[in-house]
């Protein structure tokens, strides 16, 4: 399973004073676990598609030219739109960026199509070895309030403490 997923639940007119009203087109995007929203008009997919036909093979995409007024014709365009776009995904291996910019989607996981967001196959002691350095170190342990002889107290720490297990403590 690919761990993209696109649906177009809906579309709706826009009337515009300038120009003549067109149809916006809402897509949501699934990509492991988090859900997007965006909103393209058909002109976008179409310059989406010119731009694939370049560089992959690309599925038919709805005709261009259709009764925008007619909910029964906008509504096969929704359905039409939204397989072009699944089908983008289930027949390449690797998205193109340009397919990826279009829905907004700016890091992708390299992931084999087979895999998902997250394997549980993986070997635990594996996983749960950090990949990061450590941010901060502490020379000594940051519970205990610092020595009253030392010169730059822990100002954070000792406020910290203070306001948790001394709330009725004024600060020196």
């Amino acid at each position: 399973m690919h761990p993209l997923m696109v649906s177009i639940p809906s579309f709706r007119l826009e009337d515009n004073s300038v120009e003549r009203g067109y149809t916006v087109f809402k897509i949501e995007v699934l990509m492991c676990g988090r859900q997007h929203t965006i909103e393209k008009r058909y002109s976008e997919f179409h310059t989406l598609h010119k731009a694939l036909k370049k560089i992959t093979k690309v599925p038919e995409i709805p005709s261009k030219h259709v009764r925008n007024w007619i909910p029964k014709v906008l509504e096969q365009r929704r359905h039409g739109l939204e397989l072009y776009l699944q089908t983008i995904i289930t027949e390449n291996e690797v998205l193109p960026k340009i397919f990826l910019d279009f829905l907004n989607i700016r890091h992708f996981p390299s992931l084999p199509k087979t895999e998902s967001c997250g394997s549980f196959d993986t070997d635990l002691e594996e996983s749960s070895k950090l990949t990061h350095q450590p941010a901060l170190l502490f020379l000594r342990d940051p519970y205990v309030l610092p020595d009253n002889h030392d010169t730059f107290p822990n100002v954070v720490t000792e406020g910290v403490i203070h306001g948790m297990f001394y709330p009725d403590l004024q600060p020196r």
